[in-house]
């Protein structure tokens, strides 16, 4: 099934998970340490719908104060779309504000990886596509379109036992970004 496709039939958590994965792989570029949504997923692992939302909004309301930036004057076009995505995380994790911003955060997330990859073309004319395989595409963007295809396969599969796994790969993703930033940065030092 592609992520197109994953993502319409994500239910609420699904689609909070895929989200959140997508910014949580891309912490590195907003100078966060690997804790810095812990928050954000343990009330993904809560069991009822009310105290997840109400949790989500005072998680994410602590998570954007620790990961407020300095002004957006000056940052590269990747800092910018991982901010914007943590801006555009909804107040309830629920509705069609989530599907919205899950889908967002893919585009935005397979986009960052784009700019970041050193064999890809980071201007190019389409977005990176969602609706078939990662044949073809950048390593980079194609690890990060299979890792964000997975997350959505283990809690469609899984549900809310889907999560550990999820925030796993997740985590992994992470790793490969902070190291590709880190390089980054010494290229440019």
């Amino acid at each position: 099934m592609s992520l197109v496709e994953l993502i319409a039939r994500a239910d609420a958590r699904g689609l909070a998970a895929s989200g959140l994965a997508c910014l949580d792989r891309c912490v590195p570029l907003l100078d966060g340490d690997d804790e810095a949504l812990r928050p954000l997923w343990a009330t993904l692992a809560d069991g009822t719908a009310d105290a997840a939302g109400r949790d989500w909004a005072q998680g994410l309301t602590q998570v954007r104060d620790k990961l407020a930036g300095p002004d957006a004057t000056g940052e590269d076009e990747a800092v910018g779309l991982a901010r914007r995505m943590l801006a555009a995380a909804p107040a309830e994790c629920s509705g069609p504000e989530l599907r919205t911003w899950a889908d967002g955060c893919s585009v935005a997330s397979l986009r960052i990886h784009r700019l970041l990859d050193p064999a890809a073309d980071p201007a190019p004319e389409t977005d990176v596509p969602r609706d078939g395989g990662a044949q073809g595409l950048p390593p980079l963007v194609a690890a990060e379109l299979r890792r964000q295809v997975g997350v959505l396969e283990l809690l469609a599969g899984h549900g809310a036992a889907g999560l550990r796994p999820a925030l796993e790969v997740s985590t992994e993703g992470r790793r490969v970004l902070r190291a590709v930033v880190s390089r980054r940065a010494r290229g440019r030092g």
